[in-house]
């Protein structure tokens, strides 16, 4: 299995966002603060005895919740008492927030947080995130899957510890539209204004692409735009009531919507009964997200024994059972199969390489940076309306 980091993304609306990712992707550093891709100084980590305070930030339903959950039983067990925050819906959203604290070489007060693994070697690049020495990661290393001790974000592990990951799909309402199982069918007027896609051209696009029958790692940068074309007719005549980050999830518990392209584990955050994820029979795209631990963190060693509580399979175990996405912790499976087995044998979390081997990895657009960024530009004035 070689599932590859989640890319939940591009905040909705604003020009400006589209312009700063463009600034970073080349390096750019537009307020003359920490970046232009030198990582030569780069801090690392520093390790020792966790105590004190620890402030983490994460997507929404990321992880188990309750006085059993994980965050309460970290406290309790390492004494560090832990704000947790699901403050991340959207990575440049979030991006364009921490940037000047970043900049500044300050962290927001944040030791740890979680983003997608192109974001984070974006931000790495710029000089925003430190180092890991990974002699103070012994459990996530002696337990991390064989297929994520590489990542093509990060080959070396230097960065970024992977968090959770899974596949982007459709969401269906299946009182209201049970026969809906392809990306092509969201285009069907007769579910006008009834369908919300994402934000993130990494996941949107792909899925567009493979539902016109082209492999999105061969597609050109024509195919590309003409799939974004295809989306501004859809927003254009009212096809597509909005493009969002998580909270399709509110539309599909509200009942106002029929179908939203969505992410594998989000069922936890619908909260009713009556709509099911489905992979696409006209494609699918996998992704994961990164744990990092940004420049300024003021308690890194808080956040590297939180890493370490983390990657115990027991505890992991409970993280996966609540969020439903794939881990990239060993040992898991056997856990939940004792206490779930139809969670066990579920292959959206725990899926075989002939499940995911026709996906697409939330592919960027073929060609040169200027390639890139006029693809990146032509959706972000679709999504913004």
């Amino acid at each position: 299995m070689r599932i590859k980091q989640r890319t939940k993304v591009l905040g909705v609306g604003a020009a400006a966002l589209a312009a700063a990712v463009v600034l970073a992707a080349c390096g750019g550093d537009d307020d003359g603060g920490v970046g232009g891709g030198d990582t030569a100084d780069v801090t690392v980590a520093k390790g020792g005895t966790a105590s004190g305070e620890v402030l983490i930030s994460n997507w929404p339903g990321y992880v188990d919740p309750g006085p059993d959950g994980t965050i309460p039983q970290f406290e309790q067990q390492s004494g560090v008492q832990t704000e947790y925050k699901e403050d991340v819906n959207d990575n440049v959203v979030f991006f364009n927030k921490l940037k000047p604290q970043l900049d500044q070489g300050s962290s927001g007060g944040r030791s740890l947080f979680v983003v997608t693994d192109w974001m984070a070697k974006r931000m790495y690049d710029l000089g925003y995130l430190q180092e890991i020495n990974h002699a103070d990661l012994p459990t996530v290393f002696q337990n991390i899957l064989p297929q994520f001790e590489e990542s093509t974000t990060d080959p070396e592990r230097k960065f970024s510890i992977p968090w959770q990951g899974g596949q982007t799909g459709i969401f269906v309402d299946t009182n209201q539209a049970p026969e809906i199982t392809t990306v092509a069918q969201l285009f069907d007027p007769k579910y006008k204004g009834k369908v919300t896609m994402l934000t993130e051209m990494r996941d949107t696009v792909p899925l567009i692409i493979q539902s016109e029958g082209i492999d999105p790692n061969e597609a050109t940068k024509e195919d590309w735009l003409a799939a974004i074309d295809k989306l501004r007719e859809a927003r254009d005549s009212g096809q597509i009531r909005a493009f969002t980050g998580n909270e399709y999830t509110e539309d599909l518990t509200a009942g106002n919507i029929v179908a939203a392209i969505g992410w594998s584990g989000d069922t936890s955050l619908i909260g009713r009964e009556g709509v099911e994820w489905r992979r696409p029979t006209d494609g699918c795209d996998l992704f994961f997200d990164q744990a990092v631990i940004p420049v300024g963190a003021p308690n890194t060693p808080a956040a590297l024994a939180f890493l370490n509580f983390a990657y115990t399979p027991e505890n992991a175990a409970k993280i996966t059972e609540y969020v439903q996405y794939v881990t990239p912790v060993a040992g898991v499976q056997e856990i939940v199969r004792q206490s779930d087995p139809k969670l066990a044998s579920d292959p959206k979390i725990f899926p075989s390489e002939e499940e995911i081997a026709p996906c697409s990895e939330d592919p960027d657009p073929p060609g040169s940076q200027e390639d890139i960024n006029e693809v990146e530009n032509a959706f972000q004035e679709v999504v913004s309306g």
